[in-house]
């Protein structure tokens, strides 16, 4: 339905790597360098570095299979962070981090996770009724749809709009220079898709695609475009170009039922499955032992 020229950038694949968050991906690694940062590489999770005033070094691993956290603690060991402290956000429950002293921070939350791998009849036939209703109401007005390679341009109208969103809504996305390094380090991998009417855009979603998978990175619909369904038909289709280029999970983003509770509804009326991350855990190795009675306090909260 796109309006824009086949992309070559992003060409179809029958065998992919499976799918990891965008936090671990290589792609993500690229663009923190662009901007002038040092992660790691270690036991194929990605480590960033943070220095502390005063000094003090500070890792951390977002969104990583910490199933086994044995080796990538060895080779932190063997890269000089023996005694460095440790921030851990697992992609999944892990509570075996708490018998190595590691103590519970923040409660895990939820994300979005959209399976693209089945035909577009099954992703049809898993959509919320009241999802369906939308994209049917969608369809049936006067959009165009474009596809795009995301402009270099710090002054775009969805960075604007998102800037405003943040401020309205309490939250912090990452910084305009980081989104530009990625698409400027990851050609063709930040893939802008607007939906207008006339001359005016009415809706767009930035998303970034990462091996076989993708994030939803910023969206912003007008009120216009809310009236239109603009949203709900842009992201529609493009789940549906993702698919065909052979990405098989799109990553919504977090579900804040509490605060978003509209947009968590919008995100799983896709038919996309409630994902329960990590948590984030803190660990210092010098005082594991010490501190594992402690860390076994929340197993409750911080398990499946």
């Amino acid at each position: 339905m796109f309006d824009s020229a086949p992309d070559p950038e992003l060409p179809a694949t029958a065998i992919r790597p499976q799918p990891r968050a965008l936090q671990q991906s290589p792609e993500f690694a690229r663009a923190l360098m662009a901007c002038g940062q040092d992660p790691l590489m270690l036991e194929d999770k990605l480590v960033l570095q943070r220095r502390l005033p005063g000094g003090l070094r500070l890792a951390m691993v977002n969104r990583a299979d910490l199933t086994d956290p044995a080796p990538l603690l060895a080779a932190m060991r063997e890269n000089g962070f023996a005694r460095t402290p440790l921030i851990l956000s697992p992609e999944t429950p892990a509570l075996h981090l708490s018998r190595l002293g590691a103590v519970p921070l923040v409660t895990p939350a939820h994300a979005a996770i959209w399976d693209l791998s089945g035909d577009l009849d099954q992703r049809r036939a898993a959509l919320h009724q009241k999802w369906r209703n939308r994209l049917k109401h969608g369809a049936a007005q006067n959009l165009r749809l474009t596809r795009q390679n995301l402009p270099h341009d710090v002054r775009h109208w969805l960075f604007q709009a998102d800037a405003k969103q943040q401020t309205l809504r309490g939250y912090r996305s990452w910084p305009i220079g980081l989104t530009l390094a990625y698409a400027r380090e990851n050609k063709g991998q930040a893939k802008l898709f607007q939906a207008s009417e006339g001359k005016e855009a009415v809706a767009a979603i930035l998303i970034l695609s990462h091996g076989s998978g993708a994030t939803y990175h910023i969206a912003h619909t007008t009120a216009r475009g809310k009236q239109l369904s603009a949203h709900t038909l842009l992201l529609w289709e493009a789940a549906n170009w993702l698919a065909a280029k052979g990405i098989c999970r799109l990553d919504l983003g977090l579900i804040n039922t509490e605060d978003a509770a509209g947009l968590a509804r919008f995100k799983l009326g896709t038919g996309a499955n409630l994902h329960r991350l990590g948590g984030t855990w803190g660990f210092w190795p010098p005082l594991g032992r010490i501190l594992r009675p402690l860390a076994r306090l929340d197993h409750r909260l911080m398990g499946a």
